[in-house]
């Protein structure tokens, strides 16, 4: 057993770096108490849709560790304009050096220039306070962070929610005839923001929540939660065990294979994961994989743009760079209706949505975002699609 548990010691470490790294660029602690409440229906400026728009992009350019994604998202930005047809968009690029108060100063700035709209910036804290410094100017912000906490007012967050993907996730658990679920979490802010989302979309769909097991990151931590989650499925008769852990995290090799064999085996409860599995394709073959349920979006539209960007640019665009050009795309749309207000609440939040680089998306009156997403599993090693995303909206929910 130690020849075994040794090397994943060391697989942790650099587990450790990664869940940080998480924590700044989209669940960042320090951003919680945003601006609050439902965005004013008629905030924004009016603009003439005839004449080029002013759109501000806030990235960090010059922070060492994020600067390879402010690049990527500037070139989808600018494809996007690129792409746009009859509309005319002036982006002018500011650098936050990935620091909340430099985003602030550089919002105004930008503001002050003549911005109609702020794209960005990256990290929820700096798209915190980019929201306050021009709140009282009635500018909208569309940030990248994925941190529903910030979202209000004249804020929107454009990156996939936690929230979303677990009610997709509970809405297919729901009509495939699951009734109730056992959480396991990291005991860290990005599971602790997972685990509620679990908790809310269980609600929402009628799910009981047998129980919420969570670990820390270390090998006792990790194999003390699989034998607590396995005690409480077989206890409460959990017919489902949902996971928050990054697949991408050195624990999640460990739960998908503590898990089954601490007597719940994919044949006896379904596993579902609230990040995409089909970046780690070693996993695969363990022995909790079979069958697992994920979410991610609409691959066909996803891979048109990274062909289209590969093209543009020479290179592959960062996961991160879509959510830039869905930004822009959503401005264009709405200015090439014609309308005056597109850059409005009211009009922003339309209940279409967009069409983005991932499928269908919209904003919502309270700061957040619905995006569509298609329901995954692993079979035969493979990944299959069981419920493809939907192609649009309807009524308040897909």
């Amino acid at each position: 057993m130690f020849a075994v548990l040794s090397p994943m010691r060391k697989a942790l470490r650099p587990a450790i770096g990664l869940a940080a790294a998480v924590m700044l660029s989209a669940c960042d602690p320090a951003a919680i108490g945003g601006l609050g409440g439902g965005a004013g229906g008629n905030s924004g400026p009016k603009i003439d849709p005839k004449k080029p728009i002013q759109v501000a992009l806030l990235v960090p350019k010059s922070d060492a560790q994020a600067a390879s994604i402010a690049v990527s998202m500037e070139n989808a930005a600018r494809l996007a304009i690129a792409e746009l047809n009859g509309v005319q968009i002036e982006l002018k690029t500011y650098d936050t050096a990935g620091v909340a108060s430099t985003a602030a100063a550089q919002a105004q700035r930008a503001v002050d220039e003549g911005a109609k709209i702020i794209l960005g910036p990256l990290r929820a804290d700096a798209v915190n306070e980019a929201g306050r410094a021009v709140a009282d100017e009635g500018i909208n912000v569309l940030g990248f962070s994925n941190n529903p906490s910030i979202a209000g007012g004249n804020v929107f967050i454009l990156s996939p929610t936690f929230n979303n993907t677990a009610n997709r996730l509970m809405a297919h658990a729901r009509s495939q005839g699951k009734k109730s679920v056992v959480i396991v979490y990291s005991d860290d802010v990005p599971g602790q923001f997972g685990r509620s989302a679990i908790e809310l979309a269980a609600a929402a769909n009628g799910i009981r929540v047998v129980s919420s097991e969570g670990y820390t990151l270390s090998v006792e931590g990790v194999t003390a939660t699989a034998q607590a989650a396995a005690a409480a499925v077989k206890t409460g008769e959990a017919d489902s065990i949902f996971i928050t852990t990054d697949a991408t995290n050195a624990a999640m090799p460990m739960l998908l294979n503590q898990l089954p064999s601490n007597g719940i085996a994919p044949d006896q409860v379904q596993y579902v994961g609230l990040t995409r599995f089909d970046v780690r394709p070693d996993l695969f073959s363990l022995p909790g994989a079979t069958g697992v349920w994920f979410a991610l979006p609409d691959q066909g539209q996803q891979n048109a743009f990274n062909s289209r960007y590969s093209a543009a640019y020479g290179s592959a665009p960062h996961p991160l760079a879509g959510i830039a050009y869905d930004g822009i795309s959503a401005i264009g749309a709405l200015a090439k209706q014609g309308r005056g207000d597109a850059l409005t609440a009211k009009a922003l939040t339309r209940g279409t949505g967009f069409n983005g680089t991932g499928g269908v998306f919209r904003l919502k009156a309270d700061g957040t975002n619905e995006r569509a997403l298609s329901v995954a599993t692993i079979k035969d090693n493979q990944m299959v699609i069981l419920d493809p995303a939907p192609k649009a909206f309807s009524g308040a929910g897909f």
